[in-house]
């Protein structure tokens, strides 16, 4: 079983640009997770007859979304973080609004496992967001795949927003304390990891050089100047049945590439 996960930046543009179906032709996924799609369902001209299609789009026109394609039609899909989640940490009654409102999260249910794509908010420039991050979002979505856990394995994916490690970014000095590379969003991972959630990627790949994300300035993509802030995470129970985790860096279409999970399940 294939799973792709994708920050597509637009899915109308990623598609305008001729570069997603071919993608998925090639690859052939069994789940499509997508995060940025900018779009609601019915704007989509992308026409890939395989796949079920559940959409999770923003209130805010062309802002955020997450979407999740599936060949196989889930037993349930679930949008959003439940609503006793955001209320224990008092999501929504502050200035960063409601989470669900944006999009942000889909879970789809299938007989092994749930899969979940996230689109994690970012911290900003100035770091105004770092409070949501830490105290808020972060926590509570965490709450959100260990409650999901208790019923089969999960696997959580998409852009998380965070280089991990000093491995994960090809400047980490420079970057030390900016968007992306605080202690606050890298704890975010760390707790990921302690509530027994495995980076798959690390389990195949060790060392830098290996990045989703690229700036459009000074032709970092071309350089290799990027960072690795697209993941997929899974269940423990889930690593004997786990083949392959990669990144598809030569895939163009967006600021970000898609990256891969493969397992025997």
């Amino acid at each position: 079983m294939k799973l792709v996960s994708w920050n597509v930046n637009g899915i109308r543009a990623v598609h305008k640009k001729g570069f997603f179906v071919p993608f998925v032709d090639k690859v052939k996924p069994d789940i499509i997770c997508l995060q940025e799609t900018k779009a609601e369902e019915h704007q989509s001209e992308i026409d890939l007859p395989e796949y079920e299609e559940y959409w999770n789009s923003a209130k805010k026109k062309g802002y955020s979304g997450t979407a999740i394609f599936s060949k196989t039609k889930p037993l349930s899909v679930i949008f959003g973080l439940p609503e006793d989640i955001v209320q224990k940490f008092h999501m929504g009654d502050d200035k960063y609004g409601d989470p669900n409102e944006e999009g942000r999260v889909t879970a789809a249910e299938f007989e092994d496992f749930y899969v979940v794509t996230v689109y994690t908010p970012n911290s900003k420039d100035d770091l105004s967001r770092i409070p949501l991050r830490h105290k808020l979002w972060d926590p509570a979505f965490l709450a959100y795949m260990k409650r999901l856990e208790e019923e089969k394995p999960v696997i959580f994916c998409g852009d998380l927003n965070v280089a991990h490690t000093p491995d994960d970014l090809a400047n980490p000095k420079p970057n030390e304390g900016k968007k992306g590379f605080t202690r606050e969003e890298r704890e975010g991972i760390d707790a990921m990891i302690k509530a027994g959630f495995v980076d798959t990627f690390r389990m195949f790949t060790q060392g830098n050089g290996h990045y989703t994300w690229w700036s459009h300035f000074s032709h970092a993509r071309e350089r290799n100047v990027g960072w690795r802030i697209d993941y997929f995470f899974a269940s423990k129970a889930l690593v004997p049945h786990i083949r392959r985790s990669t990144i598809y860096a030569d895939v163009y279409g967006s600021d970000h590439c898609p990256i891969l999970l493969e397992l025997d399940i």
